[in-house]
């Protein structure tokens, strides 16, 4: 019998922590795939970022784009570091390239609870979230050919792009993706698209497409949310809400609030999502100031592995993929639940090692 072909995977371990939190969630990957039985991944180490451009002045070289663009699917830890900008002053981010590049149209954020990882809100309703968040990753504010302009030095635009191309393909996203939590148990059955439709034109744009897609999905509720009330909602609420759908600047904002419910940006994993490629990686950034010192939770960057698994598993039909991501999940909630680990985002001295070495252990402990 043929050994099945494991999946190539492009590693972005990037800057600052990145190559920290990189290193426990591949051991974690590999193990969880061998327990399961799955073709398991290989491997090819890319460098790009803040580090990569001060070195070669590109943070994103050819040979990368090239790479991610061959492989299966695309791990990524962390990029930029404020002490390294470009000349206009902004922050190398070639994550976002990868984004435009490949056609990254759908940032999946998911905000879960994790067993024994205390959230800010005291309402007993607050330790079970189980929400997602559908950023549109490629236009909006951050749309490369809406790039902002400055008038010397008196004022500067921005501008702010909706297409229905794009816009189409992120509501299917939403309701597919609300179709696999009801099939799963999961979730509220409801969709809200969350924008400012009563002033902005682009907006009101969004939320007409958001209806017409929405007619394909009849046995999905839908509903919408001006940003403003959902910024509070997240706030008092967050519970109520299920699959909500955003464009690309109010997304970057409402999954890092949303974050801080379930512990904060070291336990939020993300994907970006395209037709044919993905990008995983936590939400967390760099974090400079902790380098070194063993502090970093490498928790979303494990969990973003076992977001890539899933998806590996349902792009190619492979039950076994799927169950390896399934078995970190467990894992990392098994090994949080004792309340044994407290990360130092929470205040706790639970570090690097100690909890990767836990998530590690709970996996191999888990009934297969």
């Amino acid at each position: 019998m043929n050994q099945p072909t494991p999946y190539t995977i492009a590693v972005f371990p990037g800057d600052g922590i990145g190559p920290e939190v990189m290193q426990p969630c591949l051991d974690i990957i590999h193990t969880a795939c061998e327990l399961a039985g799955a073709a398991g991944v290989k491997t090819d180490h890319v460098e790009a970022g803040a580090v990569t451009y001060q070195q070669t002045g590109s943070a994103l070289p050819d040979s990368a784009l090239a790479t991610a663009k061959q492989a299966d699917a695309i791990l990524l830890a962390a990029m930029g570091d404020p002490a390294i900008r470009y000349p206009d002053g902004t922050e190398i981010t070639p994550q976002l390239n990868l984004r435009f590049e490949l056609g990254l149209f759908a940032g999946i954020r998911p905000v879960r609870s994790i067993p024994g990882v205390k959230g800010p809100l005291r309402d007993p309703r607050a330790d079970a979230l189980d929400i997602v968040l559908v950023r549109e990753s490629i236009e909006g504010l951050f749309a490369p050919e809406a790039k902002g302009e400055q008038f010397e030095d008196s004022s500067a635009t921005e501008t702010l792009l909706i297409t229905r191309d794009v816009s189409e393909r992120l509501f299917s996203k939403a309701f597919q993706l609300n179709a696999a939590r009801q099939k799963a148990g999961r979730g509220r059955n409801r969709v809200t698209c969350v924008d400012k439709a009563n002033v902005f034109a682009a907006f009101a744009f969004f939320r007409k497409i958001f209806d017409e897609v929405a007619a394909s999905h009849t046995t999905a509720q839908t509903d919408y949310a001006y940003v403003d009330a959902t910024a509070l909602k997240l706030m008092t609420h967050p519970w109520e809400f299920d699959v909500m759908v955003t464009e690309n600047m109010f997304g970057d904002i409402l999954s890092d609030q949303a974050a801080a419910l379930v512990g904060g940006m070291g336990y939020a994993p993300s994907a970006d999502i395209g037709d044919e490629h993905a990008v995983f990686q936590p939400c967390h950034g760099s974090a400079p100031d902790i380098v070194g010192q063993g502090l970093a939770n490498p928790t979303a960057m494990i969990l973003s592995g076992a977001m890539m698994l899933d998806w590996l598993g349902e792009k190619h039909a492979d039950a076994a993929a799927k169950n390896a991501g399934q078995l970190i999940v467990q894992a990392v909630d098994n090994a949080f639940a004792p309340g044994k680990l407290k990360t130092c985002e929470l205040g706790g001295q639970s570090g690097l090692d100690d909890v990767g070495k836990a998530i590690k252990k709970a996996l191999t402990e888990l009934k297969i």
